[in-house]
């Protein structure tokens, strides 16, 4: 293979952003519209106020950043959760707006007006995240608009030096309901063509984050009570496609699965020969802390943190340990990347 060429300030920020073993075991929590919905749902309409979602990513923060290499945070409601983590933590932030205009076709993406990544720099990020809404077969001149503005972010980081992680939720303009049997048909083939196409190199994405390629609760033995859509060899070949597809460094979303779903697509991937390099975890991780929080406050979130947040946590790191490879990999290896100084590159 190759040598492949990095350059020094993103080469040494994915280090800040990894584990000892170059694992991005990272934590995510930047829910803004939804975190809101979530708090207001556990402690009731009547008693919440903001500062509630404030100080539950901070204390979130503060306690399980001891635990993870990295957490992912929104200035908007996160600020004190960055200002809380532990040291030793990379940060990425969240650079997109959070959800999209419904009025105008194609779910388009957009940054935050107020910022850019050498701001973001300036705020202590080690890279930048941007969610962007990704249907492989929208008409082209939407698919255009995306790839172009994907092309400008990654020029963008290449020039700040920082890295960029970019996570594509897959959707249909038919089968709305993401969650169905209907939609689990199809997304396979729409996640492994979303990979395909954003790891080509001109889009100079760092790390994609990505939604497994099935939907798991519909796969036979891990289905529950749900319909089966896929036997676990189906499952166990769209995992491998799409991981077979990817030529650049690609992690795991938990896309608000539960715990141990989560832990179940996280093992199943690895022994069926998905190459992840980590994991972006949210929901999964700190979901239930919501209700410690409403029911007994600030002692009781902590409580639940250092105890069940913090074992969900370190369940994760040890299947990360045996199943995720380093994010240098894909380029054959840490001594196949060739280090350059973008000063003396000029």
């Amino acid at each position: 293979m190759a040598t492949k060429r990095i350059s020094r300030g993103k080469f040494n920020r994915m280090q800040q952003l990894s584990n000892q073993d170059g694992v991005i075991a990272a934590l995510a929590i930047d829910q803004r519209g939804s975190m809101v919905k979530m708090m207001q749902n556990a402690v009731g309409q009547e008693h919440y106020n903001i500062d509630m979602v404030y100080e539950f990513k901070e204390l979130v923060s503060q306690e399980l950043t001891k635990y993870v290499s990295a957490i992912l945070l929104d200035e908007e409601l996160g600020f004190k959760g960055m200002a809380a983590k532990n040291k030793n933590a990379g940060l990425i932030m969240s650079y997109e707006k959070t959800g999209y205009d419904a009025n105008t076709p194609g779910r388009l993406p957009d940054i935050l007006p107020e910022d850019s990544l050498q701001r973001l720099i300036q705020k202590g990020a080690d890279a930048a995240k941007v969610l962007v809404y990704y249907n492989p077969d929208d008409p082209q001149d939407i698919l255009d608009k995306k790839h172009a503005f994907l092309e400008r972010l990654g020029n963008e980081a290449r020039a700040a030096d920082i890295p960029v992680f970019v996570e594509p939720i897959v959707y249909d303009n038919v089968v709305t309901d993401d969650k169905s049997p209907e939609f689990a048909k199809i997304k396979p083939q729409k996640v492994i063509k979303t990979i395909e196409e954003f790891t080509k190199d001109h889009y100079y994405i760092d790390i994609l984050k990505v939604e497994v390629p099935v939907l798991f609760k519909n796969v036979a033995g891990f289905n529950d009570s749900n319909p089966v859509v896929y036997s676990q060899q189906e499952a166990a070949d769209y995992f491998k496609q799409a991981s077979d597809v990817a030529t650049r460094p690609f992690i795991y979303l938990s896309a608000g699965v539960p715990t141990k779903t989560f832990h179940e697509e996280l093992i199943f991937a690895g022994e069926h020969g998905a190459k992840y390099s980590g994991i972006l975890g949210g929901r999964a991780t700190w979901f239930e802390g919501i209700e410690a929080y409403a029911k007994n406050g600030k002692d009781g979130l902590k409580h639940w943190l250092d105890t069940i947040g913090r074992e969900n946590v370190e369940q994760l790191n040890k299947i990360l340990k045996q199943y995720a490879t380093p994010w240098y990999d894909v380029y054959g290896g840490k001594d196949k990347l060739e280090i350059i100084d973008l000063k003396l590159s000029n």
